[in-house]
């Protein structure tokens, strides 16, 4: 927050931060910059919206290092904004960054939503339907584009247990609001089932939904993303029709 603002930027910055808050189950830093001045808040006009988050833990337990969202000519209801709230007038777009690392992934491969996904997803493996049971996933971000992941699987129906290893290189889907994976590589395991490694990429995908890190208001639509070693960026087109606020 900057020392140049003035009581009322200041006042609608701490709304929307509570705001924004109540609807993570965590959050470790959060920031919220409105720039404006009175003048302009009167005549229903705020120059930019900033928000800048740090492990930001959202709904299903998935957890993002860091989200960045810039939106400019933000047009607000004056009335509102004197009151400390920003209620917009008409849709805006914006700008968004996500950043997750490979431990956010593994932590969201570890919640209860992947895993009952999972289990939930019948494979038939030998002309046999078998349910999938999680014991240990390893995501990895190495570099050069690509993920990798190494998973034990048990087979709940016969309690066997097999291994799934893949690297791949993950694309935007069409339309913009999840991540594919494309190029899917066999780890060393000659035995390892297709059913079973298709089961783990599409999980992959819907850890990477963009819907997942939607906000009350706020919705986003992947533009491109950057892997490199140890993080994937997700730069998205942000679409606001409501800037949440205490």
């Amino acid at each position: 927050m900057s020392e140049q603002q003035g009581l009322g930027e200041q006042a609608l910055n701490k709304a929307a931060e509570i705001g924004l808050s109540s609807q993570l189950d965590e959050v470790e830093k959060l920031d919220v910059d409105i720039k404006t001045d009175p003048l302009k808040a009167l005549q229903g006009q705020v120059d930019s919206v900033e928000i800048a988050g740090e492990g930001m833990v959202m709904q299903k337990d998935l957890r993002v290092e860091k989200m960045d969202m810039q939106v400019d000519s933000v047009a607000i209801n004056p009335l509102s904004a004197a009151m400390g709230k920003i209620e917009l007038t008409q849709p805006t777009q914006g700008k968004a960054r996500v950043v997750l690392t490979a431990a956010d992934i593994n932590r969201a491969f570890n919640s209860e939503y992947i895993r009952q996904q999972l289990q939930a997803t019948k494979i038939e493996i030998n002309g046999q339907q078998m349910t999938v049971v999680p014991q240990q996933v390893d995501f990895q971000l190495p570099g050069e584009g690509k993920v990798s992941l190494n998973a034990n699987i048990r087979l709940q129906e016969t309690n066997e247990t097999k291994q799934v290893a893949f690297t791949a290189v993950p694309e935007v889907a069409s339309g913009g609001q999840t991540v594919t994976l494309k190029d899917v590589q066999y780890g060393d395991e000659q035995a390892q089932s297709p059913e079973l490694t298709k089961a783990l990429v599409d999980a992959t995908s819907e850890i990477l939904n963009l819907s997942n890190f939607d906000l009350e208001g706020i919705s986003l639509r992947i533009k491109n993303l950057q892997v490199e070693a140890g993080k994937i960026a997700l730069i998205a087109e942000a679409n606001v029709t409501q800037i949440p606020s205490a």
